[in-house]
């Protein structure tokens, strides 16, 4: 979005002022409206490679100049002085199709998961249909899997840190959205820390009243409830026990999740710096200077290049519909 368009918004909103005579209350929603102008602004295009619902299938990020690494080249930090910081979606509000960063191909594309050699979907656990938020991770980040975390007693899952993200709008796989911290969910998945940050898209009309978990449950209530019971039970139809947590399942505050964001940032400079073994992982990237793994656009694209291109989507089992009623002690599906 231009300047001059932005001057012109504000412009709309100081003849507001002078309409209605309220000057605080306009003012208010002119800055809020140029706000969230910026930050939709502040996009990533998406383009899909190979089929959906296959093993081909890729989501790769590009930015005004070319394909970027999610992980590595999105900023994690939008705003520091506001604490607003970029989130990467990989899987919208009810949907099953588990896709995810990579961490071990080129770029980091967004893939489905692969189980038993195909394609993974969540369960829907009654009431739940798929995920009930929009689901993705930070850029810039990296659970350290030999750091052993002093609140959980395990260590890290080896994967940037998870967001849940609960607002009303559902995104698209791969959009980019800037988002505010409320709070996070220790889970423990598989003997791995696995932190679920808890945040809002601050262009949500409600992000204003949303700062911490205890506006959760005033705004959305029992969302923070049915989170740690999607948690808990999302794995019981495929033969798994129940996830288990750290704190009780107790949602900590925004000021313990943003210290842990920014451990888990610190964790993957130590990662593309060559501070700590990689093991597989790609640090290629197109914009760290004077990373050793950077790119030229160029190569960037030519990576790219060599997938498939976009075809048809693969057709999804009906299974994928099935509703399982899940108790702690047994389950039936129908």
């Amino acid at each position: 979005m231009s300047m001059s368009l932005l001057l012109s918004r504000l412009a709309t909103g100081i003849k507001q002022v002078r309409a209605n005579g309220d000057f605080a209350l306009s003012v208010k929603k002119s800055v809020h409206n140029i706000s969230a102008a910026i930050f939709q602004n502040m996009e990533y295009k998406v383009v899909e490679r190979g089929s959906p619902y296959s093993q081909d299938y890729r989501v790769y990020i590009y930015d005004n100049n070319g394909p970027i690494s999610p992980l590595h080249d999105i900023p994690l930090v939008v705003d520091a002085n506001k604490k607003i910081f970029n989130m990467v979606v990989e899987i919208p509000r009810w949907t099953n199709a588990k896709m995810e960063i990579t961490m071990k191909e080129i770029l980091n594309p967004i893939k489905q998961d692969i189980k038993k050699g195909k394609p993974r979907f969540v369960a829907n656990c009654f009431p739940h249909k798929g995920y009930i938020w929009n689901y993705g991770a930070l850029p810039q980040t990296w659970e350290n899997p030999e750091h052993l975390d002093d609140g959980t007693g395990c260590k890290g899952d080896n994967d940037p840190i998870d967001v849940i993200e609960i607002g009303y709008r559902v995104c698209k796989r791969g959009e980019v959205i800037p988002v505010k911290i409320i709070g996070t969910i220790a889970l423990i998945d598989e003997g791995e820390t696995d932190w679920k940050l808890i945040a809002i898209n601050v262009n949500d009309p409600l992000a204003d009243q949303i700062n911490d978990v205890s506006d959760v449950e005033k705004h959305f209530p029992g969302l923070l409830k049915a989170s740690v019971e999607w948690f808990k039970i999302y794995k019981i139809p495929d033969g798994k026990p129940e996830n288990q947590f750290a704190f009780n399942g107790e949602a900590k505050n925004a000021q313990f999740a943003l210290k842990i964001v920014d451990e888990v940032h610190k964790f993957w400079k130590s990662l593309v710096n060559k501070e700590v073994e990689a093991n597989g992982i790609s640090c290629v990237n197109t914009s760290i200077e004077g990373s050793e793994f950077k790119v030229t656009q160029a190569e960037a694209q030519e990576v790219v290049n060599k997938t498939p291109p976009l075809g048809a989507a693969h057709d999804i089992d009906t299974t994928v519909d099935k509703i399982y009623y899940v108790t702690h002690s047994c389950r039936c599906r129908l």
